[in-house]
């Protein structure tokens, strides 16, 4: 089995605790809540050693349990928040719920943290399934789904992309099957004041219901949701 530094942060510090920890909190980022033997599936931590770590974590806010299942912290999902600009999240959330009335689809907002993107803020839709629901915390891949695209066109050397130039071209992208099985989505970007790229606004639900070309019905909402948050981040 590979070790914790090497499949979830690319790496050790050297100080063991604070790498298990990390571990810990990558692997509930990516993979979303899990229950105790699962992390330890996840991260190879002997039993005890991820409760006790995961008892610390909880009493510090970092992780959240419940019904047997842990999940990534109010505090540091506020901390992450604080990151990335506390106004962006804080305009996008208002948005993004009504983007999910108008929608009855889940919504999310992804920033682009280097070679991955992660879900800074998502409201999930009514009764809404595990598959199209994206935890706040959660890291994705660039390369899979509607959200990544955006925030790949919109970067630097992407005009040399036919696909990523499409995407520009429209001022959306969708997705079908392509990060999870059944679910398809479309996402548009959001621009902050200055005109630079600052995150992707998505809805995402499943294909039975969107279809194999979910821009025909999203792509106009998912484009004026952006719009909106790039207006109230102005103001």
């Amino acid at each position: 089995m590979d070790s914790i530094g090497d499949t979830r942060v690319g790496g050790k510090s050297g100080v063991g605790v604070l790498d298990k920890a990390v571990g810990i909190l990558s692997l509930l980022a990516e993979g979303g809540p899990a229950t105790l033997a699962g992390v330890v599936r996840g991260t190879g931590l002997a039993r005890p050693t991820a409760y006790r770590l995961l008892s610390a974590l909880e009493a510090h806010g970092l992780v959240a349990r419940e019904d047997g299942r842990y999940s990534l912290g109010s505090r540091l999902l506020g901390w992450g928040g604080g990151a990335v600009g506390s106004s962006l999240v804080e305009v996008a959330r208002p948005v993004l719920a009504a983007l999910r009335d108008r929608t009855k689809e889940s919504t999310q907002l992804y920033v682009r943290e280097g070679d991955r993107r992660v879900c800074v803020a998502s409201v999930e839709r009514m009764g809404g399934g595990l598959r199209d629901a994206v935890p706040e915390g959660a890291v994705l891949p660039l390369g899979q789904g509607s959200g990544g695209r955006v925030l790949l066109a919109w970067s630097e050397g992407a005009e040399g992309d036919p696909d990523l130039a499409e995407t520009r071209a429209r001022g959306w992208a969708e997705s079908v099957a392509e990060r999870e099985v059944g679910v398809a989505s479309v996402s548009a970007p959001v621009f902050g004041p200055d005109g630079g790229l600052r995150a992707a606004v998505c809805a995402s639900g499943p294909i039975p219901r969107l279809g194999e070309h979910p821009g025909e019905r999203l792509a106009g909402l998912v484009v004026e949701a952006a719009r909106e948050i790039e207006g109230a981040l102005v103001r």
